[in-house]
């Protein structure tokens, strides 16, 4: 059985507006949220590589993430960054990277508007996507 991604609007507004404050770079973080798929916040990380075509997390930056979710009975649901001067849809990169089978992929665009989809990637394969806005 499928369970679908809840993002609260008040999220997508954190994610909107840590994207805009981070542009023309890439930003990134976690959805953290109940195992039914409620997302309840995000967990803004920074984007080590500074880069506005490509991320990455500090390792310890992820520990940190998983001990706070941990902590408050929450699980990281999705990874996300944003992309912003290209579509939500995932890169060759994106792709090849995305490899927790058990968590959603989200990007955030800026480009031509905002939108937000999150995707289940396995073997480097969108195998599902939902929009979020």
């Amino acid at each position: 059985m499928k369970i679908e991604m809840n993002i609260p609007q008040n999220v997508i507004e954190e994610l909107i507006a840590q994207a805009r404050q981070d542009a023309p770079c890439e930003t990134c973080g976690y959805l953290l949220g109940t195992a039914d798929g409620q997302v309840t916040e995000n967990y803004p990380m920074e984007n080590v590589d500074h880069s506005p075509e490509h991320f990455s997390f500090a390792p310890k930056d992820q520990f940190a993430a998983l001990k706070y979710a941990r902590s408050r009975g929450l699980k990281i649901l999705a990874n996300w960054h944003s992309h912003p001067a290209s579509p939500s849809r995932p890169s060759q990169e994106d792709l090849r990277l995305a490899n927790d089978p058990t968590i959603r992929y989200a990007i955030l665009s800026l480009h031509e508007g905002v939108h937000l989809n999150s995707f289940r990637i396995l073997g480097g394969a969108v195998v599902d996507k939902e929009e979020h806005l």
